[in-house]
């Protein structure tokens, strides 16, 4: 790292006695120590940029005659979002439209620039039977069986759009409110705006496909110009080592507890140092917490990782131990420990970037939708499920959405393109309206024709369900004061209580 930020100016990292520090660190407590290191360079910016107020605006802390809220009572204290990456199919999926099967193989103008990446062909009705759920006889087909069973428990948001087709864009803008990079992720903001719930664990928590991460990578989590302590922390729930550099290589035999405990003693020696010569900074006591929270996580995570101290109908509730769910269903059931242990923001993703074997189906329909849908049906309907029964899902609010939808035309012979134009999503949870809809596609489903609803107004609804105003949630960033909505967004009445 060549420079650090001080209240707003650089410095060469050379010439700062923080220099010799960070080496120490990087050498010192095995993966602990790296972990200590990389906290410590993310937290040079947090206190920098909190305590310049021409550079972010104060923070109201949360209250608890709010409930955790800042602005007003909060209803949810932590969230779970399953987003479905590469564009999940609404019209195969809960968009059900009569007059798309009364026109099946008819040709359609929709216009020259209808298809995203390739030519239109004729309409095309889903391949999957319909069928009607719950007391409130919400339309799903056959393709998400588990799912159907918990309609009256989600509300839906039948009538979402966005600005563009192309993944990207997309996914950065249903993720953090813009099309462009840059801009700090839903979970960033909900980090910084109410801070921890624990000092155990990370406030922010990304579980990726098993397979890779999503298009734009780490880029849809990223805190931006946010302090860097809000980006979220990947973990890899079905991976051999779920959390890198936590714990030292088996290679360091060397590395011993007692030896960690004598770089600590040895490194706050340098903390007091460093204080005695630079009173009134206030960027030693975030340093510090970075250490703590490192060191508590060594022995908190992999006690809340831990997938064998949950119940044997537990397991096979989510379908941990069988294919095609095992992976997903890991993940969820990890969210469902992480938020218990007081995670915030857990986002679980499916589908890795590309157009095989996930939500992107360009090709065939009918082959490649059923596959990567009987990886997450079992395991959501049994989240939303568990939620419920162990009393979670009263202050916590879960959202299944994509980055767009898909087209009621053919693209190739039995696949669908890119569709911007209107795609589903739907919450359940704290303050939710349970069995409500909200919004309706035209009749092809092909575009958002009534009550539409943005990223803008989905995040809005979130913020507010957490008791935070989305408006008064902004950073000054380069001369404009910048929030996850940016200049639109409006809480969305018809789905909560």
């Amino acid at each position: 790292m060549k420079s650090f930020i001080h209240r707003g100016q650089h410095h060469n990292a050379d010439d700062s006695p923080l220099a010799s520090r960070r080496e120490f660190l990087a050498n010192t407590g095995g993966g602990f120590g790296a972990l200590a290191l990389a906290s410590l360079l993310t937290t040079d910016t947090v206190a920098d940029e909190a305590a310049t107020k021409k550079e972010t605006k104060e923070r109201i802390p949360s209250r608890a005659e709010l409930n955790g809220g800042v602005h007003h009572r909060a209803k949810v204290k932590r969230v779970i979002q399953l987003f479905m990456n590469g564009g999940a199919s609404q019209m195969d999926t809960f968009d059900y439209k009569p007059e798309l099967i009364k026109r099946h193989d008819e040709r359609v103008e929709f216009g020259l620039k209808a298809s995203a990446t390739g030519v239109p062909g004729p309409l095309m009705k889903s391949p999957f039977e319909w069928k009607q759920h719950g007391e409130t006889g919400r339309w799903v087909t056959s393709v998400l069986p588990h799912m159907a069973t918990i309609v009256d428990d989600l509300a839906f948001l039948m009538a979402m759009t966005t600005k563009t087709n192309v993944h990207g864009p997309a996914s950065y803008m249903q993720n953090t409110g813009f099309t462009q990079p840059g801009f700090p992720s839903l979970g960033s903001w909900v980090s910084y705006g109410l801070g921890r719930l624990t000092d155990n664990l990370p406030t922010f928590v990304v579980l990726p496909d098993t397979r890779g991460l999503p298009y734009n990578g780490m880029g849809n989590f990223s805190s931006a110009f946010l302090p860097m302590e809000h980006q979220g922390t990947i973990i890899k729930a079905n991976a051999p080592t779920p959390i890198s550099d936590l714990f030292p290589p088996k290679s360091a035999a060397f590395i011993s507890r007692d030896s960690e405990i004598a770089g600590l003693k040895v490194l706050e020696e340098l903390n007091r140092q460093h204080q005695r010569q630079r009173p009134g900074d206030s960027r030693l006591d975030a340093r510090i917490a970075s250490y703590e929270l490192a060191a508590k996580m060594q022995l908190s995570a992999p006690e809340a990782l831990d997938l064998t101290k949950e119940t044997g109908e537990t397991h096979k509730a989510y379908g941990t131990a069988e294919q095609p769910t095992a992976d997903f269903a890991k993940s969820c059931l990890t969210a469902r420990r992480l938020i218990e242990r007081g995670v915030r923001f857990v986002q679980v993703w499916s589908g890795a970037g590309g157009a095989s074997s996930n939500w992107d189906n360009h090709g065939n329909i009918p082959k490649e939708l059923p596959y990567i849908a009987n990886m997450v049906d079992q395991p959501i309907a049994a989240l939303i499920r568990d939620l419920k029964q162990r009393g979670l899902l009263e202050d916590t609010l879960v959202v299944w959405t994509s980055e767009f939808g898909r087209m009621p035309f053919t693209q190739s012979a039995t696949g669908r393109d890119h569709n911007g134009g209107t795609f589903v999503t739907w919450l359940a949870g704290a303050g939710i309206k349970a069995g409500m809809t909200h919004g309706e596609s035209d009749e092809f489903s092909f575009k958002a024709i009534k009550d539409e609803t943005w990223s803008y107004d989905l995040h809005a609804t979130m913020l507010h369900l957490m008791g935070i105003d989305h408006t008064k949630l902004s950073v000054r960033h380069n001369g404009i004061d910048r929030r996850i909505t940016d200049v639109h967004g409006h809480v969305i009445p018809d789905v909560l209580i």
